[in-house]
């Protein structure tokens, strides 16, 4: 063979090589999870396709995700203790520890470096090396006389390396500061009866606990912590008889505005809200059913909202101007989960029950695109890597 032919076939070897390895970024791309299968759906948001399927990653039930910084792992926080690593231009995964028997969620730091899980089982919280998945450390939620093991929930990162999350049996905030390298506790103590979730602001400022034993909200300033908690919306239900709760409220997409912040009541068919600088109820808007997501569309102008079981078939849109409803749709039944993409004009709405994943268009409502899916739930785009608690 001459070297002339030897070059030719080194050239097309390249050309081929590099058309199977395609290039591209990752700010258009998020997860579905699939929670009856134990899989995820890659997702392209621009095209509206998916790209490949994932398997192996456990008990999805109740699964959620954050991002590593560079947006390419995504880290997969499972009912059965799992915490899996994805790798979503691969389409595969990295790697995967079961690290408990019972976990609610995660966090990843305000560096990257460290993913945090809170357990149900046992009670607190396990951080991680993000690139490795190796344990770093354990922090037991004990509280009481007799050292009993707590419910960890609401775990989001904050600013300053810090990790906050709730005690779910002691009616206790904790703030774990990662600065120094290694966890300095505060414990806020008696912040209210079972918060349920906790949420921080788009800031990272406040960060807020749901109350579940009694109304209310718990709110802890992270500017100034010292200061201690600071409860707020006592017997905002008072005279009112609660409904049976058939699915506990999120916080995670609270909906924060300019003005106002909007949220479910716990038990009642209403969203509530409240003007941001006073912490004050302003207003109720009687709703659907019993609010579970309460979303603002990344401008502000819209708040969406969707319904535990039995009114789970529906969403609706609040306008943040004239704060009515101008909008009721119907995307199937068991809607669980809703996903902006990241500057709003479209939103991605997952129905369980309908199997499928519609694509809706916010400024008209069209449906832009419906993805069969096998009980989907769950919707993360990567655009959460660069937001603070999410």
């Amino acid at each position: 063979m001459t070297k002339f032919k030897s070059l030719l076939l080194i050239l097309s070897a390249t050309v081929v090589l590099s058309a199977c390895n395609t290039l591209r970024g990752t700010g258009d791309l998020g997860v579905v999870i699939e929670r009856a299968t134990g899989s995820v759906k890659i997702i392209d948001s621009t095209q509206r396709v998916v790209l490949k399927q994932v398997n192996g990653l456990g008990d999805l039930s109740h699964a959620s995700i954050v991002y590593s910084r560079d947006e390419r792992y995504a880290y997969v926080f499972g009912r059965d203790g799992g915490l899996t690593k994805v790798d979503i231009l691969k389409g595969e995964i990295s790697k995967r520890v079961i690290q408990s028997g019972n976990s609610i969620g995660g966090a990843i730091s305000q560096d990257g470096k460290l993913v945090a899980v809170s357990n149900y089982t046992p009670g607190g919280v396990k951080v991680f090396n993000a690139n490795t998945l190796e344990l770093v450390e354990e922090i037991p939620a004990v509280f009481g006389t007799d050292n009993q093991q707590s419910k960890v929930v609401g775990l989001v990162d904050a600013p300053g390396q810090r990790f906050v999350f709730s005690l779910y049996d002691a009616g206790e905030i904790w703030l774990a500061d990662y600065s120094s390298g290694k966890a300095v506790i505060t414990r806020f103590k008696n912040i209210g009866k079972q918060p349920y979730d906790g949420l921080i602001t788009p800031d990272g400022r406040y960060y807020i606990a749901g109350l579940f034993g009694e109304d209310g909200l718990a709110v802890l300033d992270l500017w100034h912590p010292e200061k201690g908690v600071k409860r707020i919306l006592a017997n905002y239900g008072r005279g009112d008889k609660k409904m049976p709760v058939y699915k506990m409220p999120h916080l995670e997409g609270w909906a924060m505005t300019e003005d106002y912040a909007f949220f479910p009541a716990v038990g009642r068919n209403e969203v509530l809200i409240m003007d941001r600088r006073s912490w004050k109820l302003i207003k109720k808007i009687p709703v659907h059913g019993q609010p579970v997501f309460v979303m603002a569309r990344p401008d502000g102008r819209q708040v969406w909202v969707n319904y535990a079981f039995p009114n789970n078939d529906r969403v609706q849109i609040i306008d943040t101007e004239s704060l009515k409803i101008v909008k009721t749709l119907k995307p199937g039944k068991a809607v669980l989960h809703m996903e902006f993409t990241p500057r709003g004009e479209h939103v991605w709405i997952s129905a369980r029950d309908a199997g499928k994943v519609t694509v809706y268009d916010t400024d008209n409502f069209k449906v832009l695109t419906t993805l069969p899916m096998v009980k989907p739930s769950g919707i993360f785009f990567t655009n959460r890597a660069h937001r603070i608690g999410l």
